[in-house]
């Protein structure tokens, strides 16, 4: 049985070994890097070097919401966290000298800044803004209070001209992002169909890329016009080809049918997703690649009689999807006016936003875990800044600095985040050192060697933020040696006060904290509740409930893999639960592709006869996993299941020639029972506590 300490020191190896795939387009390089340099180049050309250094950091701290996304989406995403800046870095300007007035300011703006973390990691980042300039404005010199209003619009400005270079290309490129996030799903498509069957307790593919498009063609503040109704389109016809390409994966296991097609439908998926980023209208590409497909299904086609009729039906659906696809990327393309036939999308249910009033309502209670980390950041963070006043250190505001970026709602990244910090700094003594030592005295060299730090820092934030750290701390060291202090004691003292800042995160933390083990059951349960309704809406539902089911679905399944993760790097996790959590998860993966090929078998044409059939037996099952469900929420054994092996028996006698729907159902009751098997081995025991 792993003890906490082993457990802590794999998380420990693990945090500082991994790393992430680099997803960062060169151009959000070169211009997040140009929003900082260009005020320091006009400040040091001009002598106007702490309006230039404000700016700079304005641009810095705001950089990394620069993130993929519609320009409007974009442009309420900077524009919020440079007014939110703005503001806090006039509190800290001018209550800089009223500590008791100040401590008061930082309680306010840690808790209501924490508790954005309900509305998304994108928001979440205009507290975590404000938090860091409300105690970099301490440091920065006001002697009145024009200053200070001077000081703070030179910080706003340098938000301002990041956000600018962020949406320059709106006019030249309108739907530029709605675009990029199309074609990245299509080109995931074209993988998918490549790699064709493997483990069926996997990871559902394109699981994230399809959220993600989801939330840029129809989340709020999309765009609009006749080329996104063609995207809309577009969508539904990516959702409906996963569908078929995984219903395949688990009809032709054999994979007699799928290598006759499988190349042609990859090429197909790789020339639709050229076209929409293109923004051309190669027609020829595509028809070419569509020809070829269409041939290589009439020569199977001649074969019919010896193929499994099951993938057969969704390899012609899987085609004629791929055609409806071309023709709309020839529409957008073009960009004509004229709107699609195909059905009018409407915004699913997972993605309708609620009122922001009642979401912070709902969590404005000590139950909730966003609440008690809002609590726990404003308490920390004012202490920490409190600390900072008291003790001699030099820059003492990188000390609730690091405690606004390290403390976060779970422990692992709060753990990660302070440990990455600490090396990340020790890495940029280094760093730092060797520049002191072999960089003439220039301003304009210096300039250039920040320029590369600062590309770094945009860089490797996402890929190790250890790294990303190094080359923040030469980067201040930089930008503080142009204000006329010494680099050596400034790298002392940053390496001093943010192990200071990491130590205090991770002692709150460990004294109030959030485990994750108190939640896991409940948000696999949410996820089992959520294939239930999805199974639901196949008794029935229209297109619409079917979207929306699954759609809620995906948004569970994200949820729960999110929250098994954290489980698993919390340190000492009961090894039962992290057993159950896994297998649970696994199950349910398997479970999912059985529903979505249960759906894809649906919408062919089916007859009303086995429709009407099939009606019973699907309210059955959901029942019976909505039971699963709410034992594993209150953990007890399930109650008497509903006889679902006994209905797909007679199922199976009433749909003897539906062949390929007996088999779907007949897996998902193996995938229902299998839930209920785990959930039911689990010995009962009482709610784990959740602190309040």
């Amino acid at each position: 049985m792993p003890t906490a300490v082993t457990s802590l020191r794999q998380n420990m190896v693990a945090a500082l070994l991994q790393t992430k795939p680099a997803q960062l387009p060169w151009r959000v390089l070169l211009r997040n890097t140009a929003a900082v340099v260009l005020p320091l180049i006009w400040g040091i050309a001009s002598g106007q070097l702490l309006p230039g250094i404000a700016a700079a950091v304005g641009a810095v701290v705001t950089m990394y919401s620069d993130q993929p996304g519609p320009y409007r989406q974009r442009l309420f995403r900077l524009l919020a966290v440079s007014a939110a800046g703005g503001l806090a870095t006039f509190l800290g300007l001018t209550l800089n000298h009223h500590l008791p007035a100040l401590l008061v300011a930082s309680f306010a703006i840690g808790f209501c800044g924490a508790l954005l973390v309900v509305f998304g990691d994108a928001i979440a980042r205009v507290g975590m803004t404000a938090m860091i300039l409300l105690v970099i404005a301490t440091d920065l010199p006001a002697p009145s209070l024009g200053a200070a209003l001077a000081l703070t619009g030179w910080v706003t400005a340098g938000g301002l001209l990041l956000t600018l270079f962020s949406i320059a290309a709106w006019p030249l490129q309108r739907y530029g992002p709605e675009r990029e996030a199309l074609a990245a799903v299509y080109r995931e498509l074209a993988a998918m169909a490549r790699r064709g069957a493997h483990d069926s307790g996997a990871a559902l593919e394109l699981t994230a890329g399809m959220t993600e498009l989801q939330h840029t063609l129809l989340g709020p503040l999309r765009a609009h016009g006749a080329v996104m109704d063609h995207f809309g389109v577009m969508l539904e016809l990516a959702e409906r080809a996963r569908l078929e390409l995984t219903a395949l994966e688990l009809t032709d296991p054999g994979e007699r049918l799928t290598p006759l097609v499988q190349q042609d439908c990859a090429a197909l998926f790789e020339a639709i997703s050229a076209a929409i980023e293109a923004g051309a209208d190669p027609r020829r590409v595509m028809r070419t690649e569509l020809d070829r497909l269409q041939r290589a299904e009439r020569a199977a086609a001649e074969h019919e009689a010896q193929l499994p009729e099951g993938p057969w039906r969704h390899l012609q659906a899987l085609s004629g999807q791929l055609s409806a696809a071309v023709r709309n990327a020839e529409r957008a393309g073009t960009q004509a006016l004229e709107r699609p036939v195909e059905e009018d999308l409407q915004r699913p249910h997972a993605l309708r936003p609620q009122s922001p009033f009642a979401i912070l309502g709902a969590n404005l209670t000590p139950r909730s875990a966003a609440f008690r980390h809002a609590v726990r950041s404003a308490v920390c963070f004012t202490f920490a800044l409190w600390l900072a006043r008291i003790l001699p250190v030099v820059h003492g505001y990188w000390i609730p600095m690091t405690v606004a970026i390290v403390l976060r709602a779970d422990f692992a990244a709060t753990f990660s985040y302070g440990l990455l910090r600490v090396v990340g700094t020790i890495l940029g003594l280094v760093l730092t050192t060797a520049l002191v030592y072999l960089l003439p005295l220039n301003a304009w060299v210096h300039l250039a060697v920040l320029a590369v730090l600062c590309a770094g820092f945009r860089y490797f934030g996402n890929v190790h933020y250890g790294i990303a750290v190094a080359c923040l701390t030469g980067m201040v060291v930089l930008l503080l040696a142009f204000a006329g202090e010494r680099p050596e004691p400034t790298v002392v003292a940053r390496l001093i006060d943010t192990i200071i800042g990491s130590a205090v995160s991770l002692s709150v933390y460990a004294l109030w904290p959030t485990w994750e083990k108190g939640r896991t059951r409940e948000t696999l349960a949410e996820m089992l509740r959520a294939y239930a309704t999805y199974l639901e809406s196949l008794a029935g539902g229209t297109v619409h409930e079917r979207r929306d089911g699954r759609q809620g679905a995906r948004v569970a399944r994200v949820n729960a893999e999110a929250s098994v993760n954290r489980l698993l790097a919390e340190p000492a996790t009961p090894p039962a639960l992290a057993e159950l959590a896994q297998s649970l998860l696994t199950n349910g993966n398997r479970l999912a592709r059985t529903v979505m090929t249960l759906e894809a078998l649906l919408g062919h044409q089916v007859p009303v006869a086995q429709q009407a059939a099939l009606k019973p037996f699907l309210h059955q099952s959901a029942a019976a996993l909505a039971e699963v469900a709410e034992a594993l929420s209150v953990r007890r054994e399930p109650n008497a299941l509903p006889p679902i092996r006994a209905a797909q028996r007679r199922l199976e006698r009433e749909l003897a020639s539906a062949t390929d729907i007996v088999v779907a159902c007949d897996r998902l009751v193996d995938n229902i029972n299998t839930l209920a098997y785990l959930t039911a081995r689990t010995p009962e025991q009482p709610p784990l506590m959740q602190p309040v």
